[in-house]
């Protein structure tokens, strides 16, 4: 019972905060007219409405999207390139991506060391001791690698690894580097796609599969020099 908890802690938390969230927008009017209006203008398919509405917001506006991207670190049910999405529509593919690579390294330095102070016995209860160890195998073996798979694949959970970098003592700049050569490519190749929502879908398939390729081809290369080391010590 207590293994079940644990593996299932992550999505606790994730419901907590969502419970949070609805409990907001179903108790205070100013909260809920925000939200209708923001989901309003975003699915109107208008381009130039959506960006006038974020323009109106000055600053608050990039300020809140990089905020939601960090929040997002919690909420494991919603997939973290919705954010880049969104900020690509406001502000075009530019500025958009610029503010999600922001709110991506600002996630991923506040991930980093909630990991690093936090580390053991309470990160372990949030997301799971079988999850834990997977990631500790490949951050342990193909730590620079794997950061970029999670970060370069939209189909992973590429906001754990930024506690796992922490809590296994990761080199932060190394993690940090890592996390930039994931995202630059996934989050130019999303604003591209988002200009044209009917091969979103298919792109991010494309990308996904892609960064699987590149790094099977990584953990392949290393093992032979692995294995070539281990033979030429013996």
């Amino acid at each position: 019972m207590k293994n079940s908890a644990s593996k299932y802690s992550s999505f606790i938390l994730s419901g907590v905060i969502l419970l949070l969230l609805l409990t907001a927008y179903f108790t205070l009017p100013g909260f809920k007219d925000f939200v209708d209006t923001t989901i309003r203008v975003l699915t109107n398919g208008n381009t130039e409405i959506t960006r006038a509405y974020f323009k109106d917001f000055g600053v608050w506006g990039p300020v809140a999207i990089i905020l939601f991207i960090i929040l997002q670190m919690f909420l494991i049910i919603f997939p973290s390139w919705i954010p880049i999405i969104v900020a690509v529509m406001a502000y075009g593919v530019w500025w958009g991506s610029l503010i999600s690579l922001t709110g991506v390294v600002l996630a991923s330095y506040i991930g980093y060391f909630i990991g690093e102070k936090l580390k053991g016995v309470f990160l372990t209860k949030i997301f799971g001791e079988d999850n834990l160890k997977k990631m500790d195998f490949w951050i342990g073996n193909y730590g620079f690698g794997s950061v970029i798979l999670f970060r370069i694949s939209p189909f992973l959970s590429n906001d754990s690894i930024s506690f796992i970098a922490g809590m296994l003592g990761m080199d932060l700049k190394k993690f940090i580097y890592a996390t930039l050569c994931g995202m630059l490519p996934l989050t130019i190749a999303i604003a591209y796609f988002a200009e044209d929502p009917s091969k979103l879908k298919d792109g991010l398939y494309w990308i996904g599969g892609i960064g699987l390729v590149a790094y099977l081809i990584y953990i392949l290369l290393d093992y032979k020099k692995r294995k070539k080391n281990s033979n030429s010590k013996s």
